[in-house]
Formats: structure tokens, sequence, C-alpha cells
């Protein structure tokens, strides 16, 4: 059986366009989100072509060092293209934002930030929703239905396998394979 390997592996291994694909299927909404500032609004397009194209070139040599460094590292590469945005804009003579926006900014940056610490819940939140919905043609209906009934419903083992009319061991079997995948795809991603 071969050994699964983290997403953020296969990226930073070299060229490999299936797991490009798969990262611009996780990542592009949740940056698109980010880019919905009123402040960037209207040239997101071009800032998510920016970061997106750091992510390229950098990729390769990101060395993730503690839990949580990818997603502080996209988050910096963030702000640093909407800074830069902002310092072309004003050399333009065009308004990008404002203080509000430079402030925000700011606090983003700052790791120990309100606004930063906001980008990670919703980072993880978002990432791992992305990769449940990337992997769940991987498992039969069987397996995912108890896997989300008792994970994402919240109910008792025994409850969904009289549901799903299987045993409680195949419900709690069910869990843990989708789990143990999830936590292969997102390591480095996000935080266990």
């Amino acid at each position: 059986m071969d050994t699964s390997v983290s997403l953020l592996d296969r990226l930073r291994a070299g060229p490999d366009p299936a797991a490009w694909d798969r990262l611009l299927r996780v990542y592009e909404p949740f940056l698109r989100q980010f880019l919905r500032d009123p402040a960037v609004r209207a040239d997101a397009d071009d800032l998510l072509q920016d970061v997106l194209a750091v992510l390229v070139r950098e990729l390769p040599a990101f060395d993730r060092r503690r839990a949580g460094s990818f997603r502080a590292w996209l988050r910096t590469v963030a702000v640093n293209r909407v800074r830069e945005h902002g310092r072309r804009a004003a050399a333009r003579e065009r308004p990008a934002g404002g203080t509000d926006a430079a402030a925000r900014l700011g606090e983003l940056a700052d790791p120990a930030g309100g606004l930063s610490r906001q980008w990670d819940a919703a980072h993880d939140r978002f990432v791992a929703r992305r990769l449940l919905d990337l992997l769940e043609p991987e498992f039969s209906p069987g397996t995912w239905a108890a896997f989300r009934r008792q994970m994402v419903d919240g109910r008792p083992a025994a409850e969904v396998a009289a549901e799903l009319g299987t045993t409680v061991n195949a419900v709690l079997l069910a869990k843990s394979r989708v789990l143990r995948r999830l936590r292969d795809e997102a390591a480095g991603l996000i935080d266990d």
C-alpha cells in the first residue's frame, strides 16, 4: 500500500499538475473571500494572480518549521501583495483604501493581532471543508454518510449505525478512514 503524501509535500516535490489543480480548488475561493475587502475589490483578480504567482514560484522552497507555518506564510504573501498593490495605486495617485485599509493590513500582518487570529481560524475551517469536498468521491456513499452523520451532524455512532443498518464498529471505521485521509491530505496546510 502506498503511503499517502500531503498536498503540500506533493507541491514542494516538483511539477505536479494534479496537485496544483487541487491547491487552486482549495485556496482560490479562500483568497477571493479575503480579497473582497472594499479597499482592493476592484483589483481582486489581479491580486489573486499575484498571490498565486508567488505560490508557484516560492512554494517549492517553502520549509515547514512548525504547525501553522504554511498558513502564516500564505497570510504574509497575501498581505505583502495587497501592500504592494496599495503602493502602486498611490504612485498612480489613486486611493487604495486609505488609512483604514493600512491599519487592517498591519493587524493582519501581526501574528498576535485579532485579524490575524481570525484569518487563521477562517483558513483552517475553509481548507478543511474544501478538502473534505474534494475527498468525498474517494469514499463509498455508505462510508461518507456514516462519517458525515457522526462528525458533521454530531450524532452518536450507535444512532448512525441503527439508521444506516450497520454496526457501530463500521461507523467508527468509516470515521477513522475519512479522518486519516483528511490528515494525510491536509498535513502542513491546517493544524490538527
